[in-house]
């Protein structure tokens, strides 16, 4: 029941902050400059039109109601309805968005793994050799090159130069590979180092010695006694970062057109589209808690010790 109990709170501390993030994405919709009404019907739009969407939008009435209303599109699950796509529903059209941002998180997060954990452990073992200062340069380069250079940098060699991938859209797995290694690399660059760092803090430990002193191979000590202990930072950062990635990888999917939530939000946002906006401000906050909340029971799985205090309490 300890645990149940701790992730019913989780959940309902995740509602308030979704709440909040919403609430205050709901605020600043309305201070910025433009109008969507104006933008969805252009120079040549007639009054009649503008007062009789405006209406139906309740945008011409106090801030207090139109909160109100968005309130109601919450409660009832739709999200609002976007003045471009009146027929649908904010939801729909997130989760018609969402699979492609998962694939895309996932598959950056395997090549970051991947290549984070082997190259982090052998740079642990290896500490002070050529080896290890040259895996650490690489995770410098890859944590200080930004999104928005890699991307259109991967764009130029591999799509027009080479031709091997496409250049944008979905159009199958080879257009999953470019975008999933701008995101990949940037994180494996941050989890090397955090693996090396945590390894070389458990190398030391006195279990350690105790276990080569048994006669285990120093494979079996590091993959399975040091690395396992490891883990802890590992998954903590890791999942911080698959939050981020779910949250949208705004930049990444605008370069190479990804039909994912960051292409939604900003074609949103470019729109003035306010309930498209919201929701998906709503959907990346609860994305990111129930991460982190998964984040926090892999704790127990991986360390026993984190269950014990958990039944203690």
């Amino acid at each position: 029941m300890t645990l149940v109990r701790f992730i019913a709170r989780r959940l309902v501390a995740a509602l308030g902050v979704a709440l909040g993030a919403a609430t205050l994405v709901f605020l600043v919709a309305r201070l910025a400059p433009g109008d969507p009404v104006d933008i969805y019907l252009g120079e040549q739009g007639l009054q009649v039109d503008r007062d009789r969407i405006r209406a139906e939008r309740h945008l011409d009435a106090p801030l207090p109601v139109q909160y109100a209303y968005y309130l109601k599109s919450l409660a009832d699950g739709s999200l609002g309805r976007p003045i471009r796509q009146p027929d649908r529903t904010v939801l729909s059209l997130i989760l018609d968005r969402f699979p492609a941002t998962l694939r895309l998180a996932l598959a950056a997060m395997a090549i970051a793994l991947l290549i984070a954990l082997p190259l982090g452990v052998f740079a642990a073992i290896r500490r002070g050799t050529l080896f290890d200062n040259f895996a650490m340069l690489l995770s410098l380069v890859g944590v200080s090159t930004p999104a928005f250079f890699l991307g259109p940098l991967l764009l130029l060699v591999f799509s027009v130069g080479l031709g091997l991938f496409p250049v944008s859209g979905d159009r199958g797995l080879t257009s999953l590979v470019l975008p999933a290694i701008t995101l990949g690399l940037a994180l494996a660059a941050m989890l090397s180092r955090m693996t090396r760092s945590s390894m070389l803090e458990v190398l030391s430990d006195d279990y350690i010695t105790t276990a080569r002193a048994k006669g285990l191979s120093e494979r079996r000590v590091v993959w399975v006694h040091a690395l396992r202990n490891a883990l802890l930072p590992i998954i903590t950062v890791a999942g911080l970062q698959f939050g981020g990635l779910l949250a949208g990888a705004v930049i990444t999917e605008n370069v190479f057109s990804w039909p994912g939530l960051g292409t939604l939000l900003i074609e949103a946002i470019r729109a003035r589209e306010y309930d498209v906006v919201q929701g998906c401000v709503l959907f990346f906050s609860l994305s990111y808690v129930l991460v982190n909340l998964a984040t926090d029971i892999a704790y127990a799985v991986v360390d026993p010790r984190i269950r014990v205090v958990g039944r203690g309490k």
